[in-house]
């Protein structure tokens, strides 16, 4: 299936679904107006000139509620279609390569992290903002750690299975990400608050008495009515009733006001979780992810619908004025939040599981969605013995594919442990160490990659492509970049393998100072089990694999000029490079030198 037709055809369809509700919507508006138009005639005519029964007012009235209900309804229907048509608008954009700075790119999840900046994880025109079809903070969040921290091997292959199912269920992709979009699905949000307070302990005895409390009052008003007992007798005993529930009242009024926002946020989840149950799936974390939203046999969503119905009939006890007064005396909004307390406590807790499923299942869609538009990224092949970072044909997935040059990048096992990068200005050498990188987030998280195939093991992540220096820490550039270079050669003695990709390495010194400092700290990272690539300027550096032996080896990448323009071929190439082009630059932009 082409992803550009499909996305085509269904934005046509939405569009045309919006044009017929906004025609439907002006209809029912005018409705509306008529209808409380002939409303204030009849009420005009039945109470001022008598000339219609009154019941005609009341006929009015239910057809305007119907009409307004109604209303409401299509209302719902018009903003889903409008947001199904933005996420294929969206999915167009990011076809076209016209997405960049169009959605939301989790700068806040760049804070405390070692590489992220280095790789363009997050931030406008990054992989987060690429991949992100997230709708719901819980969602977000997922993916986000995900892309900051890989995972076993079992668990991304879990993963692995679950996206290719879900590249395939465009619909049920669409009704998630439509349905999440409308109520507030976060981990720290306040349905998360909510279900995180401890329900109000009610002793068993306290619903009894107020049963009790309501029988009385029902037999005492039946007996009142057929003139058996007096009704002084009734509101005396409506007083002492007052006293009785006094304490327990003003609790549970609390408990009651407490489920207001967090009550709406539920009903929108109630709908998405029923959407995400009646899904028919095979993948194993599918599978287990509908499991998680069952509890002791009841569907998530049936247990919001019971809650949703509890505030319902509770709000309608409490601000009807004609049965107010009735609902007070019955103690029927006590009864009503005793139910809602009694939820809390049975389903409180889960609420936080439902959440993460949400999350979850948003973050595998994202990885479905990338892997739905680049039918020929493949999912890598996970080996358990590692260090291994094997690439064929491996691209950038942040460059358009038409723009993207590949090339192959085979590091650990039989190949060499290292490999020295040199080549001129404007190359391609940080193209090429973000392009490992970032295929290796992806591959980690469970999605696809930019590769005609890759092999790895599972792998930490070391860079210095991005160091900058800090006036607030006192520190230089390069006094910055030694100290990542620290936190990296640390890494590399932990128990899962590292993979480091450092930029330029210690180029803010001197020639001698920097052949000596690489050289020593390279063989360090070789020493303790890493894996990587060194990039350079100074072709001092590229002495370094022939003292590592088999473990390294040059590449580099070549330019030429043509009718005085730099030419990069972007093509990595076995050797040294044997030439610079600082000087060819420096004229070409004017410089006299």
């Amino acid at each position: 299936m082409n992803p550009r037709l499909e996305y085509e055809r269904r934005l046509a369809q939405w569009r045309d679904r919006i044009a017929a509700y906004d025609r439907r919507h002006l209809v029912v508006s005018n409705a509306r107006l008529a209808a409380a138009a002939v409303i204030a005639l009849l009420v005009w005519l039945a109470f001022f000139r008598g000339a219609v029964s009154p019941w005609w007012s009341v006929a009015g009235g239910v057809a305007f509620t119907a009409l307004v209900v109604s209303h409401a309804r299509l209302l719902q229907r018009l903003e889903r279609a409008h947001r199904a048509s933005r996420l294929y608008e969206r999915g167009l954009s990011r076809l076209d390569g016209r997405w960049a700075g169009s959605g939301r790119g989790g700068d806040r999840f760049l804070e405390d992290h070692s590489y992220a900046r280095d790789l363009d994880l997050f931030g406008r025109g990054s992989l987060f903002e690429l991949l992100n079809t997230a709708r719901t903070e819980a969602g977000e969040a997922t993916l986000a750690d995900w892309l900051r921290a890989g995972t076993g091997i079992d668990e991304v292959m879990a993963r692995q299975v679950a996206v290719d199912e879900l590249r395939g269920t465009l619909d049920f992709r669409e009704d998630v990400a439509v349905l999440a979009a409308e109520g507030d699905v976060s981990r720290t949000g306040a349905l998360a608050v909510w279900s995180g307070l401890a329900p109000l302990r009610v002793p068993n005895s306290v619903p009894a008495v107020f049963a009790a409390c309501t029988v009385v009052t029902l037999v005492a008003a039946t007996l009142a009515i057929y003139d058996v007992m007096p009704w002084s007798f009734v509101f005396g005993w409506l007083f002492l009733e007052a006293v009785i529930v006094h304490h327990w009242r003003r609790a549970l009024q609390a408990v009651a006001e407490r489920i207001g926002r967090p009550a709406g946020d539920l009903a929108l989840l109630g709908d998405l979780m029923a959407r995400i149950e009646r899904e028919r799936v095979k993948a194993p974390r599918l599978a287990a992810l509908q499991a998680a939203l069952a509890t002791n046999g009841v569907t998530s969503s049936r247990a919001i619908a019971r809650l949703t119905q509890l505030v319902s009939w509770r709000e309608s006890s409490v601000h009807n004025l004609l049965f107010m007064p009735m609902t007070a005396a019955l103690l029927v909004p006590e009864q009503l939040a005793i139910a809602i307390n009694r939820w809390q406590a049975r389903y409180g807790p889960h609420v936080v599981e439902w959440l993460r499923v949400v999350g979850e299942l948003e973050a595998l869609s994202a990885l479905a969605m990338y892997a739905y538009e680049h039918p020929g990224d493949p999912f890598p092949v996970l080996v358990r013995t590692g260090p291994v970072f094997s690439a064929e044909a491996l691209g950038h997935p942040l460059i358009t594919e038409a723009a993207s040059v590949r090339n192959d990048v085979r590091l650990g096992g039989s190949d060499p442990h290292v490999i020295i990068v040199s080549g001129s200005n404007m190359s391609g050498k940080s193209t090429l160490l973000r392009s490992v990188g970032v295929n290796v987030v992806l591959a980690l998280a469970g999605g696809p990659v930019r590769a005609a195939k890759l092999s790895l093991s599972r792998l930490v992540l070391g860079a210095t492509l991005r160091i900058d220096d800090s006036l607030q820490a006192g520190h230089s550039r390069f006094y910055a970049e030694i100290l990542r270079i620290r936190a990296i050669v640390e890494a590399a003695r932990g128990a899962v393998p590292l993979l480091f990709l450092l930029d330029e390495i210690l180029h803010g010194t001197n020639s001698y100072d920097r052949r000596i400092g690489a050289q020593a700290i390279v063989r360090t990272l070789v020493d303790a089990g890493a894996i990587g690539l060194v990039t350079t300027h100074d072709l001092a550096l590229t002495e370094l694999p022939a003292q590592l032996g088999s473990a390294g080896v040059n590449m580099h990448f070549q330019d030429r000029i043509e009718n005085g323009t730099m030419v990069f071929d972007y093509r990595m190439q076995p050797g040294v490079v044997e030439h610079s082009n600082a000087l060819a630059l420096m004229r070409a932009i004017g410089l006299d030198v």
